[in-house]
């Protein structure tokens, strides 16, 4: 058997825990609504409100406390949380799909469309959020977070009303962190796990499982599309919520297991696109950059890039902050993220290409390899989001000396899991140790880069 797959007790504390879950449905869904509530009023009432005055703080100011509680709080535990178990935000708390399942529970109910399916809406809606959020500042201003967020809440509700009965089509396949939360999940070490012998045994018909997000419960070899949200608990004799070895998913993967538009979403989106995000503001090279083409413009009369009259939907433009960007802003950024991501992600698919192809095995695909950079990635992404609550308060005057350790800790716990998983996998080939060991060699610059990467602001910059 599949070790993806492996043997469930049904009465231990974590498969009660999935039976409570189930039992208590309704609870779920008011606390979904509470989180509603919160995440709407928290939106929109700042975007409304005057930006915050000097000496404004985060207990006196709504727009403060508002950007603390997203970019502070949600989003740097929501994607560790991914890392501990797996997609229960996605299917208890989270307000997009809640909003989503419930327009669609009074909507058209129409087919999912062949062109929504396409696997790599994923990266699209990745890459698109992520620049267009740089571009406007999502992270300082209420406004901008009411764009983007509320932008893609309003999104969700539309496929929703569109699309589906009762389902979860907008986060299957258009929510642009849903690629991430999958690949993140791969690691955790709880998720709902199939006893496929245990199904084939049940007698009779079961009820039918009311799965939002569309997964095939009789296949479930993998944590990442599964909302953790309980309701399948216990079908069929089969499903119960389990404790797992978090490399066990990834050590079992198989090239089917994982697809182009994933692995490329990893390399490209989250370990390149990413970084090349977290890091623009405080890169000297960015500063030398912009200098430069400045100065370029300037010597030909070329005035029009250095005007600074785009809207704020479109660039950050907030003068009684002192807060605007050029158009030469918006495109030195555009093209930072960008040679990021073809750079980093360029040199992360190339290593991974010619390790798979030195060890020439059909189980080992450069796809493969690249799922091997999870733990990696988890702790890139949450290092830089967790960059923003420090930030945030140290504002406040709230300085923690004990960081720079923690941060260099979860960095290096990243990187050495990274490795090992890995190194476990090429080291199952069957071809000699010479070439085994050239593959694992290429196998290591993405993880050394990264990791350069970061030491560059904590050590350099």
């Amino acid at each position: 058997m599949n070790p993806a797959h492996a043997h469930v007790v049904p009465r231990d504390w974590f498969a009660r825990a999935g039976e409570a879950m189930r039992r208590h449905r309704r609870a779920i869904l008011a606390l979904q609504w509470i989180v509603v509530v919160f995440y709407l009023a928290l939106l929109t009432v700042p975007a409304f409100l005057p930006l915050p005055q000097g000496g404004a703080t985060i207990v006196t100011s709504l727009t403060l406390f508002a950007q603390f509680a997203f970019w502070g709080i949600w989003w740097p535990f929501v994607m560790l949380s991914m890392m501990l178990v797996g997609r229960v935000w996605c299917g208890v708390l989270c307000p997009e799909g809640a909003l989503t399942e419930w327009a669609s529970r009074r909507g058209l109910g129409r087919a999912i469309p062949r062109w929504m399916r396409w696997s790599g809406w994923p990266f699209v809606a990745f890459v698109s959020t992520t620049v267009y959020g740089q571009l406007v500042s999502v992270y300082e201003y209420p406004k901008a977070a009411l764009l983007v967020l509320g932008g893609s809440t309003l999104a969700a509700l539309l496929v929703g009303f569109a699309y589906g009965r009762g389902t979860r089509v907008w986060c299957r396949h258009l929510c642009p962190a849903n690629g991430v939360f999958a690949l993140l999940s791969r690691i955790a070490p709880l998720h709902f796990a199939l006893d496929e012998q245990a199904w084939k045994r049940h007698a009779g018909r079961a009820p039918s499982v009311d799965c939002a997000p569309l997964v095939d419960l009789r296949h479930l070899p993998s944590a990442g599309p599964c909302h953790a949200c309980g309701r399948c608990s216990g079908h069929r004799g089969a499903i119960h919520l389990a404790a797992r070895s978090p490399s066990r998913e990834i050590l079992a993967a198989t090239p089917k297991d994982v697809t182009n538009a994933e692995a490329l979403l990893l390399v490209f989106g989250v370990l390149g696109l990413a970084l090349g995000a977290f890091q623009w503001t405080v890169s000297p090279w960015f500063v030398a950059a912009r200098q430069r083409a400045a100065e370029w413009l300037v010597e030909r009369e070329w005035y029009g890039m250095l005007q600074d009259n785009a809207p704020w939907w479109l660039l950050t433009h907030y003068p009684e902050a002192n807060d605007v960007f050029t158009w030469l802003d918006g495109a030195l950024i555009a093209g930072y993220l960008g040679a990021s991501a073809v750079i980093i992600g360029g040199i992360a698919w190339c290593s991974l290409a010619a390790a798979a192809r030195l060890v020439r095995d059909p189980r080992i695909a450069w796809r493969v390899l690249a799922l091997c950079l999870v733990p990696l990635a988890g702790a890139s992404v949450f290092i830089g989001l967790s960059m923003l609550t420090l930030a945030q308060l140290r504002a406040e005057g709230v300085v923690f000396a004990w960081v720079p350790a923690a941060r260099a800790a979860f960095l290096t716990l990243g990187v050495a899991w990274t490795l090992w998983l890995g190194t476990r996998r090429l080291l199952e080939a069957r071809v000699p140790l010479a070439r085994r060991l050239a593959s694992i060699a290429c196998y290591c610059a993405p993880a050394a880069l990264v990791a350069t990467l970061w030491c560059l602001p904590w050590r350099v910059w």
